[in-house]
């Protein structure tokens, strides 16, 4: 997460919008979210609904769910997905940038 906030403006100015999903329940997620000024959108997903629907891995032994990231065009068509290995393995921003840039390019 800190990662994607560094890059905040970045990925605004490409209209894109970050949303993050956690398993925590909501009072915890709006603690965190409040604390850390979080400049983007957090969902809690205590049932695990949004993360099975992209079948986000949970592995215990890895501690808990396993980072997956996501680049949904306008159109609700997934064009970039990426399941993390471990809970380090996240794709750079450059990569990010990118995917989204060719989405803008495909759109003007």
């Amino acid at each position: 997460m800190a990662q994607l906030r560094q890059d905040h403006e970045a990925f605004a100015q490409r209209g894109a919008q970050v949303l993050i999903v956690g398993p925590d329940g909501p009072r915890a997620f709006q603690r965190f979210w409040e604390e850390q000024a979080m400049p983007f959108i957090g969902l809690s997903d205590v049932g695990s609904v949004v993360s099975q629907h992209y079948q986000q891995e949970v592995n215990l032994l890895k501690l808990g769910r396993v980072p997956a990231v996501f680049i949904i065009d306008p159109n609700g068509i997934i064009r970039y997905a990426h399941y993390a290995q471990n809970m380090a393995d996240i794709p750079h921003n450059t990569q990010l940038f990118e995917v989204l840039d060719a989405i803008n390019v495909k759109k003007d």
